[in-house]
């Protein structure tokens, strides 16, 4: 005990929301918003008091959302949990960015998967603060094709856990916030109040929730 107890790490403040029915609400990401808003106090700010030290959420992916977001494109996802999405923060140099994408394409077809292809995220940067615009990322989704052998839900997870791990040893200036078929992560450098305005404009469009986790 003595020794596992210096080793015993806190988080800065996390709480899950669950429908235990099943049943698909779009409460249930409303209630993991009021949960952020009740965690601000574990949350650092720095000096100027508009930039925060990282709040996000992890939802599930809403087939919904992303079909009507891609229709216009040439990324087909077919049906739903029959691609996998990443969620990436690439360098904002633009050569590096190529370069960074290339990489992760050629890991996705070494593992015997197809790479669909990349969508730029939007996002309210005139709510960041100045430290955060300064090194905010390029922003992008990354989509991959499920094969036909391979089942849906953990056994494709875990093969897009496999891409992730490889990818992210030979890459050092790219982070992954999230890689699967099931659930995807939001995150960035601001407050807990504007990550809550932000999600009540943007995120309520991703369809309905049945586990947000903040």
């Amino acid at each position: 005990m003595e020794k596992y107890i210096p080793l015993e790490k806190d988080a800065c403040g996390i709480g899950a929301i669950v429908n235990i029915d099943g049943h698909k609400d779009n409460r249930t990401l409303d209630d993991a918003l009021h949960i952020v808003e009740k965690l601000e106090h574990r949350a650092g700010k720095d000096a100027s008091g508009k930039v925060g030290d990282g709040v996000g959420i992890l939802l599930q992916i809403s087939h919904s959302f992303f079909k009507k977001a891609l229709k216009d494109s040439a990324i087909k996802i077919g049906e739903e949990r029959d691609y996998g999405i990443g969620m990436f923060f690439f360098p904002d140099d633009s050569l590096k960015s190529t370069f960074a994408k290339r990489m992760f394409e050629v890991i996705v077809e070494k593992n015997g998967l197809k790479f669909l292809g990349w969508r730029k995220v939007p996002v309210h940067d005139e709510i960041l603060g100045q430290v955060a615009k300064d090194c905010m990322p390029n922003i992008l989704q990354g989509f991959i094709e499920r094969p036909e052998n391979v089942a849906q839900g953990l056994d494709f997870d875990r093969k897009l856990y496999v891409v992730r791990r490889e990818f992210e040893q030979s890459s050092e200036d790219t982070y992954i916030c999230s890689l699967s078929s099931r659930t995807i992560v939001y995150k960035g450098m601001f407050l807990v109040l504007l990550c809550i305005l932000v999600s009540q404009q943007t995120l309520f469009l991703l369809g309905k929730e049945l586990i947000p986790i903040v």
